[in-house]
């Protein structure tokens, strides 16, 4: 099959940008050229914002967007959706709360549904945040899920991450000791206007000391107003000019996961499933004797 043609993407033509998310997202013909070729002329840091669902993370992101066009920066959001293990469809409501930047020729948004990646991000997180990369952009957003182990998975992609979570999260605390604390670049309590928002914070700054110092910063924010928000945006700015000491790291877990993507290549979930509708009907299933011929 011939290569298909593509436009570089570029920052400064959003069309060329959305055409090359689509091959890539959907390998489409051309789309292992287009991952090959693509150069990166700047070190654009990718944001990972990742808690909870109802922690309000769109809204802060959002907020978040206005802070780094103000400051003359160009941002790419890559909103990672739910895929619902029935129908493999997302749910992009979420996208609503940034409405306000579908139009800004600052700001560039695309969901990505899941499609069935048990910790949310799936390769083509890795690959269409690569190619927002390389057109250009200062800044990267990748807001997950927030549920299973995507929490964890973000630490592998992005360069900074956010923890969000809301005073309501108390029960929830105790789970920061086992894998959340090592993700956490910072984290952010929002909606710190309700009640025991200073109690939950400071229950949070304790564990965080015991375990690793006062290294990790708390902010407190209101996304629906902005509070807290400058402060998030400032820690971002100043990381940016930071040597990134987990380099190594974030290039093994990226390859990892693209090597374990061309493995699974030719294995459709759809098909998977309808092959399993049909050997239920045989007496004596077996699970493992069925996924053999699929190993290899």
């Amino acid at each position: 099959m011939p290569k298909a043609s593509y436009i570089q993407p570029t920052v400064a033509n959003f069309k060329s940008v959305a055409r090359a998310l689509t091959v890539v997202e959907n390998d489409l013909p051309g789309a292992d050229n287009l991952l090959k070729n693509l150069t990166f002329t700047k070190p654009t840091p990718i944001i990972g914002i990742t808690g909870p669902p109802g922690a309000g993370k769109s809204t802060l992101v959002n907020s978040l967007i206005e802070q780094l066009v103000s400051k003359g920066d160009k941002i790419a959001v890559l909103a990672i959706d739910p895929t619902s293990p029935f129908n493999f469809g997302s749910l992009l409501g979420d996208r609503i709360r940034m409405s306000g930047h579908f139009n800004s020729p600052d700001v560039f948004i695309r969901s990505l549904a899941t499609r069935g990646s048990l910790g949310g991000l799936s390769a083509k997180t890795i690959e269409m945040a690569d190619v927002l990369r390389a057109a250009g952009f200062d800044y990267v957003l990748i807001e997950t899920v927030g549920v299973g182990q995507s929490e964890i998975e973000i630490a592998g992609l992005a360069d900074i991450t956010f923890v969000v979570l809301v005073p309501e999260s108390g029960d929830e605390i105790q789970n920061i000791k086992s894998g959340l604390m090592e993700v956490a670049d910072a984290f952010i309590i929002n909606k710190a206007d309700r009640d025991d928002a200073d109690l939950f914070a400071n229950n949070l700054k304790k564990i965080i000391h015991q375990k690793e110092g006062d290294e990790i910063p708390v902010f407190k924010t209101v996304a629906t107003t902005g509070v807290g928000i400058n402060e998030v945006a400032d820690f971002i700015l100043n990381a940016k000019h930071t040597p990134n000491a987990r380099k190594e790291f974030l290039l093994t877990e990226k390859a990892y996961k693209l090597i374990q993507q061309k493995c699974m290549v030719g294995i459709d979930k759809k098909k998977l499933q309808q092959d399993i509708a049909e050997a239920l009907n045989i007496e004596g299933f077996n699970l493992y004797a069925f996924t053999e011929k699929y190993s290899g």
